[in-house]
């Protein structure tokens, strides 16, 4: 088959490789029908996640039919089509009996992609399969399902549960890519007063007002000042960060009121100041995580209803085999217009 893999920092290529095999009863081996690319994918190819080795298949998203289970997989079979989570889980370790799969301790967590062989391929092994996959209705299309893999969940856990979103809240999100537009989305689930979104690509600022967004400012429109215009000079209840670098995070301690939350979303690969000498006594809350995935069924539920437009938020398109050039779009943003890119099996 072929697959995307990973050569080192800058270097990925799509390639021919080995077919996956079942490795354990518990895997599923999987045909890649759709698969999209995370930004986090970008930060291992800028050698922000080192654990990630040369020769691993890249991808932690996709939609896609099982061809073959392990003999330890109960609820899955043969022809079943099914969303592949960013999250496996053991379901049995301790973190997993507390819903917190993300750190799971036995040999689940955040794996695809990042410790064993990713889904940027025309097939994959699934491990846990049971409880790392979600069987899909008919009525939900392979490029509305894909984006429930990983962004919607972690907007949702990461950004907006761990913010305490609240109604009436002032919520700032910093970073108007998928990561934020899915936060802007699930943020309004909880009715706050207004959204604020800052990012500096004018693209994606049209994009977030599509998405709810109240405001949408640019770094050099002072935020600060604009936020604290539109709060009487407190400052916002919740500030999301969805971007990851050290700017950006430095913004947000900076927009966040006194006893206001700040959930950082980001993948960071370098250091940021933390400046507990203003906020010690501000009584900030400042978050951290990685996604669960634990809301995954109840937001499929809502897809299901209507509640989300997740392909609205898919604007390039292409094969699999495409997989280098899609690649090249989602990392130009300003230059693209990119939000969120679908591949699909020809």
């Amino acid at each position: 088959m072929k697959a995307l893999v990973y050569g080192g920092p800058g270097e990925k290529s799509w390639k021919d490789v080995p077919d996956p095999r079942l490795a354990g009863p518990r895997d599923a081996i999987v045909r890649v029908d759709a698969v999209t690319i995370c930004g986090t994918d970008l930060h291992i190819l800028g050698g922000d996640v080192p654990e990630v080795r040369p020769g691993r298949i890249l991808g932690h998203e996709a939609v896609g039919t099982v061809v073959s289970v392990g003999e330890g997989v109960g609820n899955l079979a043969e022809g079943d089509r099914v969303l592949a989570s960013c999250i496996s889980a053991c379901g049995v370790c301790r973190f997993c009996r507390e819903g917190r799969y993300g750190q799971c301790l036995g040999g689940g967590g955040w794996i695809l992609g990042h410790t064993v062989d990713g889904v940027q391929a025309e097939y994959a092994r699934i491990p846990f399969a049971d409880l790392s996959t979600y069987r899909l209705p008919a009525s939900v299309p392979d490029e509305a399902a894909v984006l429930l893999a990983d962004i919607l969940p972690t907007s949702y856990e990461v950004g907006v549960l761990n913010g305490g979103v609240m109604p009436g809240d002032t919520v700032v999100v910093v970073g108007a890519g998928p990561i934020g537009l899915a936060a802007i989305q699930t943020a309004k689930l909880f009715s706050p007063s207004r959204i604020v979104v800052v990012d500096k690509a004018q693209s994606r600022l049209e994009a977030a007002k599509l998405f709810g967004a109240d405001l949408t400012l640019r770094p050099e429109d002072d935020p600060l000042e604009a936020v604290r215009a539109v709060t009487e000079g407190l400052g916002a209840d919740v500030v999301i960060e969805a971007v990851g670098t050290p700017a950006t995070f430095e913004l947000c301690a900076t927009l966040v009121r006194p006893g206001g939350r700040l959930a950082n979303v980001g993948v960071h690969g370098s250091p940021a100041t933390l400046h507990l000498e203003q906020l010690w006594i501000r009584d900030v809350t400042i978050t951290t995580g990685l996604v669960d995935t634990r809301t995954t069924p109840k937001l499929l539920d809502m897809l299901v209803a209507g509640q989300f437009d997740t392909a609205r938020m898919v604007t390039h398109r292409f094969a699999l085999g495409e997989i280098e050039q899609a690649y090249d779009v989602f990392a130009r943003p300003a230059e693209t217009g990119a939000l969120k890119v679908v591949l699909s099996r020809a």
